[in-house]
């Protein structure tokens, strides 16, 4: 669920690039925000690093080779790392957007779960991690925060790349990591490998079937020490009746020692998978007892490391054993006793029974541990074809004879089932039957691989699959899984890589530009670089062309250019007016316009007669082909000039002007009485507009 608390970052624009939205969660090293990728307009989840961690320039360095690296890491069931930046008031990482909840939600509001939800909600998260075990990852902090699920039932483990980059980032003096579900190794300073990250998937499956964590403390350090001394109980033991296979699942993953832990992910999945498809569906379906949610929420602890680790001790308490006498961890204090006891815990708890001094004299010691189910059915097979060999010689003659003879057989009968015995001794012991681990092949020529399985006593075949990482040609990988103990007459098959698998790229072209983005995200495609261009007959917006062509085979994410049209290129109108009309229809079309003449023309008394008196439109643009409408003069008009000799020279003046003449007035002896005494030109056609000139005395 969201989390809407207020929020400096909430609202900005981070690396002008996410669009922060709201806040989600809030972490030991990092807050998490909802944002929207505004260049590929989807949401992301953005995770913003704390400033001590920002402000480390190491530290920002290691994460960028770790983002980058976690990027290529493409799983279902594993959060995608899409980008990682700093854009100077913020170091961040943009992951993949998974609307839904965490599995420490479930938890929290469940508690104790039933083993068939138990076992299917750990499965993807060991697959995803097994992926990455594969791939060179080792996350570090599995923990049920880290587990999301999608609204629509998606499981997906997160934070790989800064759960890698945190810890190598860690000086020899401190230790980061949830304490609650961290490995031995990692508590006494050990290098962590596929088998730390295993240590917590066992931890926190415990925790999935009994609601509660194996151990539990007042402070951090509490809890790190029993992770070192303690041993993890069956969750049978608050969970009863809970299938025996489950219990040695839970503490073969949880294992002090790493080297009786599954080597990685994969050879955890396939135990894991073995085991539901063979518990029954009462085994499966078994209801824990009513117990409260496992709602306390670890944030990632940083603990103080002792010079010497190996003697780490809880501050609170003087060095002593870490049980009492007689009693081991993760065993009942006697037979009928409710539940294991804490290390170190001499207190009375309910639901545990301490030893009292009948018990100390009883001579009654913890029941030896259970032989684990995977050793039991090798030992069952082995059997069984002794046993079948063996069948194979009669154990008695079909005709009784002398004692002597019966004597020879006897010995006869020993001497082949000895030679029997032997064979079979060395066909599981160093011969096709005994057991090997299968050696990693991945990113090896297929030659290569078959070299080194034939050097291990595998036969192999091939099969070939799309893989975005591994180069066409390379191992990706082989099923069983690498570490995988098998028999070594049985086949491993190797995964060779044909490539990622292409997709069609969608036809984008006739389209909108909105609808290019939609068709690309929905495609799992990304919007490249988009160009814009004038286009006579497309609309603005539509999509012209794209590279990659529609139909072209690609792999998710791959950029697809696109050039969108801008519309028709405007025309600027040119001005034509006084030119004769041939050359104003020339120019016209010489601007890719259309020109045409009006069949009226005009008189004009300034235009002369075929030339352009006016043009509409006068200017502005139009489009390719578009009209202009051109006018054509006849010239000025032909008007009679009546005479005004005689006649007041201001009548005439006022006359001459009203015919549209432009009157010229000639005073002769200052034109005293104000009389035309002559008049030029007069009693004729002149053009209107003509200069009229009018003699006054």
């Amino acid at each position: 669920m969201q989390e809407h608390v207020s929020d400096p970052v909430a609202g900005t624009l981070v690396d002008n690039r996410y669009a922060v939205t709201s806040r989600l969660a809030r972490g030991g090293m990092s807050t998490v925000y909802l944002a929207v990728d505004q260049r590929l307009d989807r949401e992301v989840a953005l995770k913003v690093l704390h400033p001590h961690l920002a402000a480390d320039e190491n530290f920002l360095d290691r994460l960028g080779r770790e983002a980058k690296a976690a990027a290529r890491l493409s799983h279902p069931h594993v959060v995608g790392v899409l980008d990682q930046g700093n854009d100077g008031t913020a170091a961040y990482l943009v992951m993949e957007y998974i609307k839904g909840h965490t599995l420490r939600d479930v938890l929290r509001d469940r508690g104790a779960l039933p083993p068939r939800l138990a076992l299917a909600l750990i499965d993807p998260v060991v697959e995803g991690l097994g992926a990455a075990h594969a791939a060179g990852f080792i996350h570090r902090d599995v923990k049920p925060e880290n587990v999301l699920i999608a609204d629509d039932g998606r499981i997906k483990i997160g934070d790989f790349g800064l759960a890698r980059a945190v810890t190598s980032s860690t000086s020899t003096g401190a230790l980061i990591g949830t304490v609650a579900y961290i490995s031995p190794e990692l508590v006494l300073g050990k290098p962590a490998d596929e088998r730390s990250d295993v240590y917590s998937v066992g931890i926190m499956l415990y925790e999935m079937l009994t609601g509660r964590q194996p151990f539990e403390g007042e402070v951090p350090i509490q809890v790190a020490y029993q992770h070192v001394n303690g041993t993890v109980g069956p969750p049978s033991a608050l969970v009863p009746g809970l299938a025996a296979e489950v219990d040695e699942l839970v503490q073969w993953c949880t294992a002090n020692d790493p080297e009786k832990r599954p080597v990685d992910g994969n050879a955890l999945l396939q135990e894991l998978r073995h085991i539901r498809t063979n518990l029954t569906d009462a085994e499966l379906d078994l209801q824990p007892p009513a117990a409260s949610a496992a709602g306390s929420q670890h944030q990632t602890e940083v603990l103080a490391r002792r010079s010497n680790p190996t003697t780490l001790m809880p501050p609170s308490r003087p060095a002593a054993p870490a049980y009492p006498p007689g009693r081991q961890p993760g065993v009942p204090a006697r037979p009928g006793a409710a539940g294991p006891a804490a290390p170190g815990d001499y207190h009375q708890r309910p639901g545990l029974a301490l030893p009292d001094d009948d018990d100390a004299d009883s001579g009654w010691s913890p029941p030896p541990p259970r032989q684990g189910k995977r050793a039991q059915r090798r030992a069952d097979r082995e059997s069984e074809k002794l046993r079948a060999l063996a069948a194979a010689t009669p154990a008695r003659t079909l005709h009784e004879g002398n004692p002597r003879r019966r004597g020879v057989l006897w010995v006869l009968v020993l001497i082949i089932a000895a030679l029997l015995a032997t064979g079979a001794g060395w066909f599981f012991g160093m011969g096709p039957g005994a057991a090997a681990a299968v050696p990693a092949v991945a990113n090896k020529t297929v030659a290569q691989a078959q070299q080194l399985l034939g050097g291990v006593g595998f036969r192999s075949t091939t099969s070939d699959v799309f893989d975005d990482q591994v180069p066409t040609g390379l191992v990706v990988g082989t099923e069983p899984a690498a570490g995988t103990e098998i028999r070594k007459f049985q086949p491993v098959s190797l995964l060779v890589s044909k490539g990622p698998q292409l997709f069609p790229l969608p036809k984008l072209t006739g389209g909108t530009l909105a609808e290019a983005k939609n068709s690309l995200n929905a495609d799992q495609m990304a919007l490249g670089t988009v160009t814009e261009q004038f286009d006579e007959k497309a609309a603005a917006g539509t999509v012209l062309s794209q590279d990659p062509a529609a139909g072209t085979p690609a792999r998710h994410g791959t950029p697809v250019a696109i050039v969108v049209s801008k519309g028709p290129q405007p025309i600027p109108v040119p001005s034509v007016v006084g030119k004769s009309a041939d050359d104003a229809v020339a120019a016209v079309k010489a601007a890719g316009l259309t020109a045409e003449v009006d069949p009226e023309k005009v008189f004009d008394r300034k235009i002369p007669a075929g030339a352009v008196v006016s043009q509409s439109p006068a200017s502005g643009t139009l489009t390719r082909g578009g009209t202009v409408t051109l006018t054509v003069s006849k010239g000025p008009r032909m008007v009679a000039v009546p005479s005004y000799i005689g006649k007041q020279a201001g009548e005439a003046r006022k006359a001459l002007e009203a015919l549209g003449f432009e009157v010229r007035v000639n005073n002769i002896l200052g034109g005293f009485f104000g009389t035309v005494r002559d008049q030029s030109p007069v009693n004729k056609e002149v053009p209107e507009g003509s200069v009229i000139t009018i003699t006054v005395v």
